[in-house]
């Protein structure tokens, strides 16, 4: 918020619980993602209709509104217009010609598979050049965490395995001073899970610009044990705003 606000933005978040339906119908349960998604158009029916840009800090999320969502409501004008309206977080200021405060700092950064699909890395990379940042894109494909499928009772080591291909040895190389860019909530996790370090979003990098943060997030681990698989619930993060 205090990013898009110095941007000039009025941002207003949706005072219910939103979800993009992705872990129930990544499960087949079809019927429950669509009250979901359903339960998201009423509520944000009135800034639908006036054309206000939906803001999404999860690619997965994101992509749900740009794609899934047309084939689970293909002949409703509120979904087709929804779908129109859903923008990332870099992508939206990318769009407005947002220029950014400088930041002096190498990054390596990891696209989150969902947006290397469809939506694209290009105006995250512009961003990270006009602020100044060396950014390094890595051609690292999938992070392995994919969503819960990491989690789950048998997968945990095809995950690491998938982490331990491209992107984990190039996070483990990665000066201290150096910036791990994931905006994909699961791969931040994998590289909390299997390094020393940890992940920031786009939207923490423009923050640290701006000054409201000094520094990344300190390295932390977490204590990552399988487990039997299941659906967790996964809450869409939307921030709904105008220009000023």
């Amino acid at each position: 918020m205090e990013v898009l606000e110095a941007a000039g933005c009025y941002v207003a978040i949706p005072d219910r619980v939103l979800c993009c339906g992705r872990p129930l119908y990544d499960y087949g349960m079809l019927p429950r993602a669509k009250q979901w998604l359903r339960r998201t158009l009423d509520t944000l029916g009135p800034e639908i209709d006036a054309g206000t840009p939906v803001i999404f800090l999860e690619p997965s999320c994101a992509a749900v509104f740009r794609d899934e969502m047309l084939n689970l409501f293909p002949n409703d004008p509120a979904a087709a217009r929804l779908a129109s309206q859903a923008v990332l977080f870099d992508e939206y200021l990318h769009r407005t010609g947002y220029r950014p405060p400088r930041l002096e700092r190498r990054a390596i950064v990891h696209g989150h598979c969902h947006r290397k699909a469809i939506m694209g890395m290009q105006p995250a990379q512009d961003t990270l050049s006009g602020m100044g940042v060396s950014a390094e894109l890595l051609d690292s494909g999938c992070c392995g965490m994919a969503g819960s499928f990491g989690f789950e009772s048998g997968h945990y080591d095809v995950s690491a395995k998938v982490g331990e291909h491209a992107l984990l040895p190039r996070v483990r190389r990665a000066p201290q001073d150096t910036l791990i860019i994931a905006d994909g909530f699961s791969c931040r996790e994998q590289i909390a899970q299997l390094t020393d370090r940890r992940g920031v979003h786009m939207a923490e990098v423009l923050a640290m610009a701006l000054g409201r943060r000094h520094a990344a997030p300190k390295p932390a681990r977490l204590d990552w044990k399988p487990l039997a698989a299941g659906v967790a619930a996964a809450f869409l993060t939307a921030s709904v705003f105008r220009r000023l």
